[in-house]
């Protein structure tokens, strides 16, 4: 759906490539319905953002405060900063105008007049692209005053950001957008739908969200809510990385393929000699899954609780499934640990990650996240203390449900886990000053 003509030969991002293949139609379409209708067919299909948090795109149009008499606004959150995740990149490089095309559905069916794409600041090639492809689709009258003779006006602009984690946030990517330094807001009062950006109502959606929006009006939002399974409908673009034999990026109907299915029938299996030590799911902000662990409870199917019993490899590769056994579907990135990896050597990797890209606003992040950092750095510089282990839990615990925004948890749950599974490791370092070295650790960073 999303990935059709990705990586397609002799498909081109310019707009007549884009034409010759259907494109524009749905919005053609699309400005000669009501808005109202529109939004329906998006509440209908059930799409669920795919920027990280799954919040359903279509109630979060719902929310939008449309009486205050203050312009409407959307931004397309671009900025793709999450470790493991590398899909929205390949959209915007390869198959512009589909973002463009489902931008402007949306703006049309939210009454917005000014749009923005906010992009990482290491896209810079991406940018380009982007603003080619907005000029050509202005010159067809798909984006500025009039569009395609409805009276109906829009424009878009691109934002480029300066490569910072915490604009993923959608607050602090309004900060950040408005000029000013990215710290996330406190919500409440501060909903993006009632006080935005410049204070006005405003959406924020994922690059791939926006995409599925195109594809919903097309089809009708009942037909897209068979697509996947109940409560995770449509289809997903899954990244990954690692230690895999095919690593890459690939799209699956929500919840249709299994974690086992995935890294041994899609992706190849483990490399020679070697078998599947961990895996984070969602990104690096996601709790980690150790590889030999069962999952038991309750789960409903249809009108029904079944149980379940759940081998890592079984789970299902949706929302609820992830977030059932303890981790999440995120930004469907998949990071593939074997067992040459040392797991303290790879949080220590991740902590750096999450220390450096703290914005600095609330205290137990500012200071924990680097507090952690400093653990791990002596835990795998031969310097671990006797109480390092449990000290590094008691600092993530500390964090998480106490910052403004979900960078605490963000920081915090990986530490959480990887301590959680993986204590053996963390209690040997800390009851041993002098640790062997171990080869083959994943680069994260």
């Amino acid at each position: 759906m999303i990935f059709k003509h990705i990586d397609e030969v002799g498909y081109t991002p310019d707009i007549d490539c884009y034409l010759r293949h259907g494109g524009y139609e749905v919005l053609r379409n699309a400005v000669t319905r009501k808005p109202e209708e529109l939004i329906d067919q998006v509440k209908k299909s059930g799409l669920r953002g795919r920027g990280g948090a799954g919040f359903p795109c279509g109630v979060k149009w719902g929310l939008v405060d449309r009486k205050s008499g203050k312009p409407i606004y959307l931004i397309v959150n671009a900025d793709e900063s999450e470790p493991g995740t590398f899909k929205d990149r390949y959209i915007i490089h390869q198959d512009p105008h589909q973002l463009i095309e489902g931008t402007m559905i949306s703006c049309f069916a939210n009454n917005v007049k000014q749009a923005y794409i906010y992009i990482r600041g290491e896209f810079p090639i991406g940018a380009r692209i982007l603003e080619q492809a907005i000029a050509e689709a202005r010159r067809h009258n798909f984006v500025g005053p009039n569009i395609l003779g409805t009276g109906y006006g829009c424009e878009i602009y691109v934002h480029r950001g300066a490569g910072a984690y915490i604009c993923g946030e959608e607050t602090g990517l309004i900060e950040s957008l408005e000029g000013k330094r990215a710290y996330p807001r406190i919500k409440p009062p501060y909903f993006p739908a009632v006080l935005g950006l410049y204070q006005c109502p405003t959406i924020v959606n994922n690059v791939e969200t926006l995409c599925h929006v195109k594809h919903i009006v097309e089809m009708g939002g009942e037909a897209y809510s068979k697509i996947g399974t109940p409560n995770n409908t449509g289809t997903r673009i899954l990244c990954v990385s690692g230690h895999v034999r095919k690593p890459g990026y690939y799209e699956f109907e929500v919840g249709k393929i299994t974690l086992g299915q995935l890294l041994y029938d899609v992706c190849g299996g483990p490399l020679p000699g070697r078998t599947f030590k961990a895996i984070i799911p969602g990104g690096s902000s996601a709790k980690v899954l150790k590889v030999g662990e069962r999952y038991k409870g309750k789960r409903k199917v249809g009108a029904e609780m079944v149980d379940y019993d759940w081998g890592i490899e079984d789970v299902p590769m949706d929302f609820d499934c992830l977030a059932m056994i303890g981790s999440m579907g995120g930004s469907g990135g998949v990071i593939v640990m074997d067992d040459s990896v040392n797991m303290v050597e790879a949080l220590a990797n991740i902590n750096a990650f999450y220390s450096h890209e703290s914005c600095g606003q609330c205290t137990p992040c500012r200071e924990g996240s680097l507090w952690m950092k400093k653990i791990t750095s002596r835990m795998v510089h031969e310097e671990a203390r006797t109480e390092d282990g449990a000290l590094l839990k008691s600092v993530a615990d500390q964090i998480a449900g106490r910052t403004i925004c979900a960078f605490g948890e963000a920081c915090s749950w990986p530490t959480q886990s990887f301590v959680a599974k993986f204590g053996d490791e963390f209690k040997g370092y800390s009851e041993n000053k002098k640790q062997p070295k171990v080869s083959g650790s994943l680069e994260l960073i």
